[in-house]
């Protein structure tokens, strides 16, 4: 608890006041919540508090699995507090960085290993991690390991795991690949589920901005000038490399987050945004997953997104924990129709608004609309 409220962590949140004391009872947890909700300490302090210390390397006591390499880094940052705390050691695995630098980790106590599928099993195929003494398991967004097409190889970590583990499941939804997986591998789980996306999607405030092409850049550079920190999705990775490009001829200090980038140019990017020294990151879906940072601003969907699961887990990067978010969507003119199928999709009535880059209202979306300047942009 001191370690916590060193952190100014004091009170739980809906999830983690939810599934603790089920953890804490040794069930298998069913935990339904989205991106934001605080699920890391939901399921970190239950597994924190009944881990032992391991006894030998390369065995860690508690697994997490996560989708991504930034989720990973990220659930490692907010774990180790605590886990020092109780004497505990928490080390992340993920690809994308030198595979031996991470069997040196392990030739260590690791009492918990916080790990991607695809690591996991490299590391258990060159024996540098053994999974015989993992007595509690996490399953974290996992519905974004369906979606990225893990399942094969989570299914195939769990079948070398004891039967007699904890296992904790925590997903934004519940429907086929992961419905699967709990049916299978939980045993009698605990169901706890929080706000719908539903809730989350309106406690942001969302403006759709019909752009001219050649002026699109020039939109997301005001917006991004009057927030500390605007993240921009776009959905190649040359796109995200020539934006940040633009970007920055228009005096933006920005810097792109993709797949193509080497681990350390990933992490240095998000570690700058997140402390506030970068104010503009531009991202693709599939790198952007997983990342929390608290108070972003502004969340800019320049290429708008593919269909409406797309736009809620882009946006969640904003409005998250109960904080209000704003999110904007660039629209040009042949992009209409798609994205008013996307709004009644999500259950949205906020027109489409025509701006240029000049335009004084960018400075304050969320005055931007009113009742007596409404109007949409004829398809």
């Amino acid at each position: 608890m001191a370690a916590l409220a060193v952190h100014d962590i004091t009170e739980p949140f809906p999830i983690q006041e939810l599934t603790i004391r089920d953890a804490l009872d040794g069930a298998d947890v069913c935990g339904k919540a989205a991106t934001g909700s605080g699920k890391t300490l939901a399921f970190g302090l239950p597994m924190l508090q009944r881990t032992e210390r391991g006894s030998a390397p390369g065995r860690p006591r508690a697994l997490v699995l996560v989708p991504t390499r930034e989720l990973a880094r990220q659930v490692v940052d907010v774990l180790v507090p605590p886990a020092k705390a109780v004497g505990l050691h928490v080390a992340p695995f993920y690809g994308g960085t030198p595979i031996e630098r991470q069997e040196r980790a392990l030739r260590r106590v690791v009492d918990v290993a916080v790990a991607t599928p695809g690591r996991l099993i490299d590391l258990a195929a060159r024996k540098t991690i053994a999974l015989g003494d993992v007595e509690m398991l996490v399953i974290d967004e996992a519905d974004r390991m369906a979606d990225m097409g893990f399942m094969p190889q989570v299914e195939r970590i769990l079948r070398q795991l004891d039967n007699r583990r904890q296992t904790l499941l925590f997903s934004a939804t519940l429907d086929r690949d992961v419905d699967v997986l709990v049916r299978r591998y939980l045993h009698e789980p605990v169901h706890h589920e929080v706000a719908s996306t539903r809730v989350t999607v309106h406690e942001m405030t969302h403006r759709f901005l019909a752009v001219h092409k050649l002026d699109r850049v020039k939109v997301a550079a005001a917006i991004g000038r009057e927030s500390s920190r605007t993240l921009v999705f776009v959905r190649t990775k040359r796109g995200a490399d020539r934006l940040v490009d633009q970007l920055r001829r228009e005096g933006i200090r920005a810097a792109a987050i993709h797949g193509d980038l080497r681990q350390t140019a990933r992490e240095r990017a998000l570690g700058e945004f997140s402390a506030g020294k970068l104010p503009v990151l531009v991202a693709t879906d599939v790198a952007a997953r997983g990342i929390h940072v608290d108070d972003v601003d502004v969340v800019i969907h320049f290429d708008p997104p593919e269909d409406h699961k797309s736009y809620l887990h882009r946006s969640g990067r904003t409005a998250r924990a109960g904080r209000k978010g704003m999110v904007a969507t660039l629209v040009l003119w042949d992009q209409v129709l798609d994205v008013e199928r996307l709004k009644r999709r999500l259950g949205l009535d906020e027109p489409i608004t025509e701006v240029f880059s000049n335009d004084p209202r960018l400075a304050d979306l969320a005055a931007l609309v009113t009742p007596a300047k409404r109007r949409r942009v004829a398809s």
